[in-house]
């Protein structure tokens, strides 16, 4: 098992328990999954008492939620980033879809908790809708702006949600051995990706008729 850390190495010197805590159960999902993870080694890896993160979270299901929202927010964060650097409205899709799939390549053992802890919820989290600088508000924004949005709500709801849909698909896909001779002739993973997401229906729907 890999050492993450003690109190010796990663000593406690700040007012934010709760974060720290958060962030060492982080640093712990990454290296060892979920099963590597207790309220025990995550205050080992913190630097606190065993007894310091029951101040904060009850117990483990607890603590993964508050690791999953970090998450949540971390791609939030990631998708408004891309969608403020893409060139124009038309390629903003694209650039959110691409940031999407890297932020799940870059954090598996994260991602797959994100979706872990929200599917049986009875929505998702909110601040990944309420929030307009997070993701899925990002994702409805770029809609509108692209020219895609439609009168009605509801279409608008389900061409975000497609979209998402799209992105967390070939987050799936891309890591397929199988497609390692299309990136390469491609010029690498970034331009098959974006190549991928230039061709999903839903990023490219009625942007043709203004090329």
């Amino acid at each position: 098992m890999r050492e993450t850390g003690n109190a010796q190495i990663r000593p406690y010197h700040h007012g934010d328990l709760s974060r720290a805590l958060v962030e060492a159960a982080r640093r712990i999902l990454e290296a060892e999954g979920p099963a590597a993870l207790s309220l025990r080694a995550v205050a080992r890896e913190a630097g606190v008492s065993p007894a310091a993160p029951y101040h904060h979270f009850r117990d483990k299901t607890e603590l993964l939620e508050a690791v999953a929202e970090q998450g949540w927010e971390a791609l939030g964060e990631a998708i408004a980033k891309a969608r403020a650097k893409s060139p124009s409205p038309r390629e903003s899709l694209a650039s959110i879809g691409l940031a999407y799939v890297k932020f799940a390549r870059a954090n598996p053992a994260l991602y797959r908790l994100m979706y872990d802890t929200t599917r049986d919820r009875t929505s998702m989290p909110q601040h990944s809708k309420d929030d307009g600088d997070k993701g899925f508000n990002e994702v409805q924004c770029a809609i509108i702006e692209a020219g895609n949005a439609s009168a009605d709500p509801i279409d608008l709801e389900l061409a975000t949600i497609a979209a998402w849909c799209a992105a967390h698909g070939l987050a799936e896909m891309a890591g397929f051995k199988d497609l390692e001779p299309l990136k390469q002739a491609m010029g690498g993973e970034d331009a098959f990706l974006m190549g991928v997401l230039r061709h999903i229906g839903v990023l490219t729907h009625r942007l043709k008729h203004d090329a």
